[in-house]
């Protein structure tokens, strides 16, 4: 029965692996797939498509013809992800740091579970949050229409703050105790040791979180596209409106033919935020490959 349990055990665990192993490359392939068929069918290049910000996929011949170019797009999503970014990371650290360096126990044990229903809490609601709240106030005392790059990247940066606070918290958490006390020993005060000895030291796992935070914050959809106004345009102020690649395929995605020029757009957008992430986590890897702790 042992022997038959064992074998019941490794066949099951084997089995998820390779599930997950096909249908991630099918997923690929599928994608792949519908993302070249803009290049492939339609005589679009790549060049056009990535540096291009004409975007009439629908236009008749007569008028010039159909044009797809999401530069607008994919600076926008760059824009709003890296402004969310410089917002959210320090806070984050500084938040890893007071909840595992200097907050007292009851601190931290109300901090974390904050932190987690933060993590928990689902994008449309950060996004109503925005609309209603945000938004407005934007509009109100600073300027502009008030769905803006800034509503964007704010609601973004509150929404990536978990990720990168857990990541951080755990990579300080990791460091030895030791290195902490010889500091103390040495004479240094705790803002010292923190600074010189332990946010060194946790160089390469902060720098993790904050890459955890940009793909996450790269791929968010529904809460964005709730507050960023949706112009199909490049922003010259963080003022202004904006689109980025995720919001531009879901508003789009239900209003056209499958195998028409706009719905292959679509989905060669899908494949670039595949790449995209792709490239995310082979920054992670690399990092993660320097050392989590390094001396």
């Amino acid at each position: 029965m042992k022997i038959n349990s064992d074998m019941l055990g490794k066949v099951l665990t084997m089995g998820a692996a390779l599930l997950a192993i096909v249908s991630t490359i099918v997923i690929i392939i599928f994608i792949s797939t519908k993302g070249l068929s803009t290049f492939i069918n339609t005589g679009i290049s790549v060049k056009e498509f990535l540096f291009s910000t004409t975007w009439f996929p629908d236009r008749a011949v007569e008028d010039g013809g159909p044009q797809v170019g999401v530069l607008a797009f994919l600076l926008g999503s760059i824009i709003v992800s890296l402004l969310a970014v410089l917002v959210s990371a320090p806070l984050s650290i500084a938040c890893a740091v007071f909840i595992q360096e200097i907050a007292p126990f009851w601190g931290q044990r109300l901090l974390q579970p904050a932190i987690e229903i933060l993590a928990g809490i689902p994008s449309v609601v950060y996004g109503y949050i925005g609309l209603s709240l945000l938004a407005p106030f934007i509009r109100n005392n600073i300027g502009g229409l008030g769905f803006s790059v800034l509503a964007g990247f704010l609601v973004l940066s509150v929404m990536i703050l978990p990720t990168i606070v857990s990541v951080s918290t755990d990579t300080l958490r990791a460091l030895p105790q030791e290195w902490k006390e010889a500091s103390y020993a040495l004479g240094s005060t705790r803002w010292q040791a923190i600074r010189l000895v332990l946010l060194p030291a946790a160089r390469s796992g902060l720098v993790t979180g904050i890459v955890l935070g940009l793909a996450r914050a790269f791929g968010e959809a529904l809460a964005v596209q709730m507050v960023i106004g949706n112009t199909r345009k490049i922003p010259s102020s963080i003022l202004d409106p904006v689109i980025t690649l995720t919001s531009a395929i879901t508003m789009d995605m239900g209003n056209t033919p499958m195998g028409s020029l706009w719905n292959n757009a679509l989905w060669t957008m899908g494949l670039l935020l595949l790449l995209i992430s792709c490239c995310f986590i082979l920054i992670v890897r690399f990092v993660a490959r320097r050392g989590g702790i390094t001396s």
